[in-house]
């Protein structure tokens, strides 16, 4: 999965690969092994070019804020293909909110017909053992559902039509 992650000030492109020989995160084209595991509600324990390190992770309506040791910075991850997890609405059309990695959609929160805000919550996708809600980039009303709680989704799957 391509991606780009929003570090503070600065963007980084990157791409996630899993193999049997284990997953790789490859940043500005250099090859790093890593594993992810959540350990406790807001904890993950992440194996990152043989070194471990523990983190704090809050998901929130900007992105997540992981603390990390010494400090903490909020990182936004985002498909790199420019959609990101909201993409913008088309003129005219519905505004399509999109997986930004591939994952699990856990909870459904809204139903063909709702009237949203603009940033309410739509649904909950489960990604690198993370929970990511995703929101709707306009007020508006819910045009289409396009999944179900516990199904697989791709990086880029369309997943709610909001008009």
């Amino acid at each position: 999965m391509i991606f780009e992650a929003r570090l503070g000030g600065q963007v980084l492109r990157g791409e996630l690969r899993a193999s049997a020989g284990g997953d790789t995160l490859s940043l500005d084209g250099r090859e790093v092994p890593f594993d992810l595991v959540e350990t406790a509600d807001h904890f993950v324990s992440l194996l990152l070019d043989g070194r471990s390190y523990e983190l704090g992770v809050e998901p929130d309506e900007e992105g997540t804020l992981v603390h990390f040791p010494g400090g903490s910075e909020r990182v936004v991850l985002g498909a790199a293909s420019g959609g990101g997890a909201s993409a913008a609405p088309r003129r005219g059309g519905p505004a399509r909110v999109t997986a930004p990695m591939p994952g699990r959609v856990v909870r459904v929160l809204v139903a063909p017909g709702a009237a949203v805000e603009a940033g309410q919550a739509l649904l909950v996708v489960e990604a690198m053992k993370m929970e990511n809600e995703l929101r709707s980039p306009r007020k508006g009303q819910v045009q289409e559902v396009l999944v179900l709680e516990g199904q697989a989704v791709e990086a880029g799957a369309p997943l709610v039509l909001v008009t």
